[in-house]
């Protein structure tokens, strides 16, 4: 194969399972905040005894451990917009949303950089690496990406059963250039496990936010981040090279090179985009959501309508 080596059926039953496994923990804690508070707050105070005490060889890289800790951090973050009012009082806390996303791009931007400046070939932190130019290109989109976020003071919650953070001004297209990048990412500083962290993570924040839950993307993707790495932290050697769940990347360049290309390319298309409509509709990107008038936005941003009404009509019957 071009971007892996062979696919046995027990691992292709693995990655679905990993895949229904982070879709089933999103949606359940979608739905409770006490479940949130246990997952996120209470677990991994338990687990970090548990790593500490682990051997000291057990997690060899500084990227895991920075990794798991800001992607609880962002899904704590989001926590407190699904379920206080304090960013509205506080309008300046809706900037640690594109703060701690900017944070975890800027962190394996980091990493690409520095497996392609220091060559990384062969076994390298429990991982088998081929290092090339792709990790600059790749680098390079990755900080595009970053550059790319806008309109986060047009963040809300929703006042449903499902009390989620919506972003309406995260366009499809965003999510799908990170997605592309964050996978070329993986594919090339993370093969080890490339085919679950890689793909089937990326596609279980995505699904949600394309079909049953628009809007909720970023909340998604720090919350099946952080179930993700509390497993890698757990148990760090369950999907690693001599594992019967391994699938290998086919350590092919091109294919490194392809993967690279497709999401630098993306980047560019949406940064073209973005610059046109800035300029365009007289924009300013730090202060302003720049696709109100689409139809993608104005689905997500009906549920802040739906919200104020409802809102409305409770203040008018406590009055009456």
């Amino acid at each position: 194969m071009f971007f892996f080596e062979a696919i046995p059926w027990y691992n292709a039953i693995m990655w679905l399972v990993v895949f229904g496994i982070l879709i089933g923990l999103n949606e359940l804690v979608r739905a409770s905040k006490w479940v949130s508070v246990a997952m996120f707050m209470g677990l991994p105070v338990i687990l970090t005894v548990v790593w500490l005490l682990r051997g000291e060889n057990e997690i060899t890289s500084w990227f895991t451990w920075v990794k798991v800790y800001s992607a609880l951090t962002g899904s704590i973050i989001y926590m407190v917009i699904r379920f206080t009012d304090y960013h509205k009082k506080h309008r300046w806390y809706l900037a640690l949303v594109p703060g701690i996303l900017a944070i975890n791009i800027a962190e394996a931007v980091v990493r690409e950089f520095q497996v392609g400046t220091l060559g990384f070939n062969g076994m390298v932190d429990g991982m088998n690496y081929i290092s090339g130019g792709w990790n600059y290109v790749n680098g390079i989109a990755g900080i595009l990406n970053i550059l790319l976020i806008c309109g986060w003071f047009g963040i809300f919650a929703t006042k449903g059963k499902s009390k989620d953070m919506l972003w309406p001004d995260q366009t499809r297209l965003w999510i799908i250039a990170y997605g592309v990048w964050n996978i070329a990412y993986v594919y090339s500083c993370a093969p080890g496990n490339a085919f679950y962290s890689g793909v089937a993570l990326n596609i279980a924040a995505t699904v949600p936010a394309l079909f049953w839950a628009k809007g909720t993307w970023m909340q998604n993707r720090a919350q099946t981040l952080s179930f993700w790495m509390m497993w890698v932290m757990t148990f760090p050697y369950f999907f690693a090279t001599e594992s019967t769940f391994n699938v290998s990347v086919s350590y092919n360049s091109a294919a490194n090179w392809t993967i690279a290309s497709i999401s630098l390319a993306l980047n560019v298309v949406l940064a073209v985009w973005q610059v046109y409509r800035i300029v365009k509709y007289r924009l300013n990107p730090l202060k302003d959501e720049l696709w109100t008038d689409t139809k993608e936005y104005k689905e997500i941003n009906s549920l802040r309508v739906q919200d104020l009404n409802v809102a409305s009509g409770d203040s008018l019957k406590k009055t009456s």
